[in-house]
């Protein structure tokens, strides 16, 4: 009878295929290391959490009072704190990196099943992220819940008791602390569940590369030199992750969550977090409510358009090519931008310019 070896168990084979003896093409650059960086990021985000969860009081008359109380009172509760919440920052700008780079390389045309997977990635960490957002209880948190959530009012019909179903009341209040906070556990268990599709469907069709060669062509092993080389940006961030929060941890954050949220006064500019705010500057600019809803929807859901144009362009096309990526990126920019700016001209003008842009570029990637 012979003896089950370890390296014949399937789970390890999975592994060791999938990580060590991975094919992975020569020529890719590091645009290619984003997925490992992200997948690193996303262990801290899961791992920070929960420590933060250990101390966090969903109550509407005490959740800002524990995470205050996490922060000074808690050793070394404050980093828990801090990279919880600048690692949100990290986690979409290196998310938007790889999504740009796909868009770049028509990672679309070439393996669509991995970018629908991709774009639903993406809407499950942005709800994530919300959520998280609102949990500290700051004002800022409080009416971006409260402006967010009162769009589902928007569709007709079921809209209004939709609204009513998900507050848990008539208005954002204790019941909905408690969902967002159950919520913003499970969404990070569905978002494991997508990356691992992601990652079998990129691996039964293989990384594609900056030559535009064919990808079988020339490969090698992923362990140890692409290791090595997906470690040293993921350290060189953590470095610059560091310092930031060393030097100035609250950069990215708002001012006005460092208030407890109160429904007797309202901020002056009422907004979300930056990664969201090419689509909040989207939202805003069409005057209908119902129109701004489907349009910031749409925003996201946009991305699936280069999948469905399979016409590829020859040499002679792609300088205008690049040239509508650029455009496309520059237009993101300045729509993030325009949504940190108040509710008035030029910035109304220069939103509904840039929302049109947005639309018309995405057919040309």
């Amino acid at each position: 009878m012979k003896k089950k070896t370890l390296m014949g168990d399937p789970t390890i084979t999975m592994v060791v295929n999938s990580l060590i003896k991975l094919p992975t093409p020569v020529s890719i650059s590091y645009l290619w290391n984003m997925g490992f960086i992200l997948g690193m990021i996303l262990m801290m985000q899961i791992v920070t959490g929960l420590v933060l969860s250990m101390n966090y009081i969903p109550e509407t008359n005490m959740a800002f009072e524990s995470v205050m109380h996490t922060m000074r009172d808690i050793e070394m509760g404050w980093l828990m704190r801090y990279l919880h919440m600048n690692m949100a920052s990290l986690f979409f700008m290196m998310m938007y990196v790889h999504i740009s780079r796909g868009l770049y390389f028509e990672s679309p045309k070439k393996m669509p099943m991995v970018w629908i997977s991709g774009l639903l990635i993406l809407l499950c960490s942005m709800g994530a992220a919300f959520l998280g957002y609102v949990l500290p209880w700051g004002q800022m948190s409080f009416w971006g819940a409260t402006v967010i959530t009162s769009m589902l009012s928007a569709i007709p019909y079921v809209g209004k008791k939709m609204t009513l179903w998900l507050w848990g009341n008539f208005s954002v209040s204790q019941p909905t602390l408690n969902r967002f906070f159950s919520m913003h556990f499970l969404l990070p268990l569905l978002l494991l569940v997508l990356i691992m599709a992601h990652l079998a469907l990129l691996h039964k069709t293989g990384s594609s590369n900056p030559m535009g060669v064919q990808p079988n062509a020339d490969k090698m092993k992923f362990f140890p030199y692409f290791m090595v080389k997906d470690m040293t940006p993921f350290m060189m961030m953590l470095v610059a992750s560091f310092i930031l929060i060393s030097i100035s941890p609250n950069l990215l954050s708002d001012v006005e969550n460092f208030s407890k949220a109160s429904m007797e006064t309202t901020p002056t500019h009422i907004q979300p977090e930056w990664y969201f705010m090419f689509a909040y500057a989207i939202l805003r600019s069409i005057p209908s409510k119902l129109g701004g809803v489907v349009a910031m929807l749409m925003s996201i859901l946009i991305l699936l358009v280069p999948m469905l144009t399979k016409t590829k362009m020859n040499k002679k096309h792609m300088p205008f090519k690049k040239l509508m990526f650029w455009m496309f990126v520059s237009t993101v920019i300045i729509l993030t931008w325009v949504g940190m700016n108040p509710v008035e001209e030029p910035f109304m003008m220069m939103g509904q310019m840039s929302a049109v842009l947005y639309f018309s570029l995405i057919l040309f990637m």
